[in-house]
């Protein structure tokens, strides 16, 4: 393929050359015939005025001005009259003008040279050509072609070099392209696709598909993980919902026995469905499958909303929030999936937050701020918090640290946050509230989405208690 672009562009590049070469040819002669038309229009407007003789005169004259200037005046009859050319070119023998043969007067070059003359007929039926030598023009363009013509050797010579070597370079990354593909193919995700560091098309392309390739590893982990953590993790309310349903039937003796044993049973079973509820939220998340969604809305009375919605659940706790909000705060993104990541971490900042030493209710702050072009709510407790080397695998599924043992959930809380932030390219930040743990939700704000005219900046919205 290389090579016939070579070729095709070798040959549109000949033509090209061969048009030059014609038209600068076409060109010198043009402008020879012009300069011999206007010198045969003089003479024969010198013998009309003058007479025969005085053309004579002047054509014996100009005959020594130099070897390319050609003259020849005949008489009918009598032959040549005057002029440097021995005798009448035999190729304009009809009248009209043209290139012709001749022989340079002896003495000076024995080989025949090439002239382009131009006859005119005078009163008394005397033949005047006027001519001149275009050997010099020839040799010129005879050079220009040949000098096109080994350029054109070396620019094929160069080309198909050229040509293969980037050929070869190009189908040795694509071989190399190709058995890192197949090696993924049988199953060997790790593998990537090198890069040769030059930064061009195919080391963008290898960029992209290494990204396309982190990616799909990453869900192939997590798929394996939920695989895993289901097999595991739902084992246990699965025996429980059996056990239970048995214990229904072998134990109970009334209606309402068995009323109070198909209770039992549905509530294990509604933790069960809403454990894959969760999971299949998270997966159309990860697979952006909700953006047509999206709209613009005010965040602060998001927030505020549901903060109250738990303020009786977080009195039950001993727990109190604190609300702070600069105001409002304009954020185009799916409602109903943030405020759902809002109840998640309040709802975990209420599990495990925490009592003072000295009894009473422990402190939640929820704080609501825009800085710049993001904006970020941050939920702080005062619990045991997580230590560090846990956060990044506190948000993935199914993942229950051991202080969170004892208390009821499935460990996909703080996963389906991280996938609805993911979801909205922003990210969740778990951070040590020295004690107790902080959580930072954070995503960008679009530059046009800012607080509408008249509200005052800094407004505090608080709700306690």
């Amino acid at each position: 393929m290389m090579a016939a672009y070579v070729a095709l562009f070798v040959t549109v590049a000949a033509v090209i050359a061969g048009a030059i070469v014609w038209q600068t040819n076409e060109l010198l002669t043009r402008q020879v015939l012009t300069t011999i038309s206007a010198e045969a229009e003089q003479l024969e407007t010198l013998a009309r005025m003058q007479g025969p003789a005085s053309v004579a005169d002047a054509v014996a004259e100009r005959s020594w001005a130099g070897r390319t200037h050609l003259y020849f005046l005949a008489d009918v009859g009598a032959g040549r009259i005057a002029g440097n050319l021995n005798r009448w070119p035999p190729e304009l023998r009809d009248g009209a003008g043209g290139l012709f043969r001749y022989t340079p007067e002896p003495g000076l070059e024995t080989h025949e040279r090439f002239a382009i003359g131009v006859p005119v007929t005078l009163d008394g039926g005397r033949q005047l050509l006027v001519a001149r030598d275009v050997e010099e023009q020839r040799e010129f363009i005879g050079r220009v072609r040949t000098l096109f013509i080994a350029g054109f050797g070396l620019l094929v010579l160069i080309g198909l070099a050229g040509g293969i070597a980037a050929s070869r370079q190009i189908l040795k990354r694509i071989a190399a392209i190709t058995a890192t593909s197949e090696s993924i193919m049988t199953g060997d995700l790790s593998r990537r696709i090198a890069s040769s560091g030059s930064g061009d098309e195919l080391d963008e392309l290898a960029r992209n598909l290494n990204q396309m390739l982190d990616r799909i590893e990453q869900l192939m982990a997590g798929l394996r993980e939920v695989s895993d953590n289901i097999a595991h993790d739902l084992k246990t309310p699965l025996n429980r919902l059996r056990n239970r349903a048995e214990a229904a039937l072998r134990e109970a003796h009334t209606a309402e026995d068995y009323r109070e044993g198909l209770g039992r049973t549905i509530d294990e079973a509604d933790e069960i469905i809403k454990t894959f509820n969760a999971l299949l939220l998270i997966a159309r998340l990860e697979a952006g499958a909700v953006d047509e969604t999206m709209e613009t809305f005010d965040l602060t009375a998001l927030v505020r909303d549901v903060v109250e919605l738990y303020e009786p659940h977080a009195e039950e706790s001993h727990r109190r929030l604190r609300f702070h909000a600069d105001g409002e705060i304009l954020v185009r993104a799916n409602r109903q999936l943030i405020g759902q990541a809002v109840a998640n971490v309040l709802d975990n900042a209420i599990k495990y937050g925490g009592r003072p030493s000295g009894g009473g209710a422990s402190e939640i702050e929820v704080v609501l701020a825009q800085k710049a072009d993001r904006v970020e709510l941050a939920v702080a407790d005062n619990g045991p918090g997580i230590p560090s080397l846990d956060r990044e695998r506190a948000l993935k599924r199914f993942v229950r640290l051991e202080a969170s043992r004892t208390e009821p959930g499935t460990g996909l809380g703080l996963s389906l946050v991280a996938a609805v932030l993911r979801l909205h390219k922003g990210s969740v930040r778990l951070e040590d509230n020295r004690p107790g743990l902080r959580v930072v939700l954070s995503w960008p704000v679009p530059a046009v989405l800012h607080a509408r005219e008249g509200q005052p900046p800094g407004t505090r919205a608080m709700v306690d208690s």
